[in-house]
């Protein structure tokens, strides 16, 4: 079994910081390509930034120049630093994880599974 641990959010002022930290625990995997996704109320769940074991990111639009994403691979964390937040940053946020379970081989589909955190509520408001 593999989890995702969130930790990290909480109520912000504009224009305020917050940093989000995600670790897997289970032995046995290998985590590929993670990211942080958001779901505001009413809204569809989406991407907010990448990042591949190598450590190429991607950001979405809305959030380049004021986010940064990061990862550990020896912890198998990944974080998302946020800063200069506005009212719209508001939403639940997700952490997900490509993962390999090295007990099966790479032709055996049970090898590979799509991993979530449970969601931490961020929340910008005066």
């Amino acid at each position: 079994q593999v989890q995702l641990v969130e930790s990290g959010g909480g109520l912000v002022q504009p224009g305020g910081s917050l940093r989000l930290s995600c670790t897997a625990s289970g032995s046995g995997f290998v985590m590929n390509d993670m990211g942080w996704y958001r779901q505001a109320p009413g809204k569809e769940r989406e991407l907010v930034a990448s990042i591949t074991r190598g450590r190429v990111t991607n950001y979405d639009a809305s959030v380049v120049g004021r986010f940064a994403i990061s990862r550990d691979n020896a912890k198998n964390m990944v974080a998302l630093q946020m800063r200069d937040l506005e009212p719209d940053d508001t939403a639940v946020y997700y952490c997900k994880a490509d993962a390999m379970n090295t007990a099966y081989d790479v032709f055996d589909s049970r090898r590979y599974l799509e991993v979530w955190g449970q969601g931490s509520l961020v929340t910008v408001s005066s």
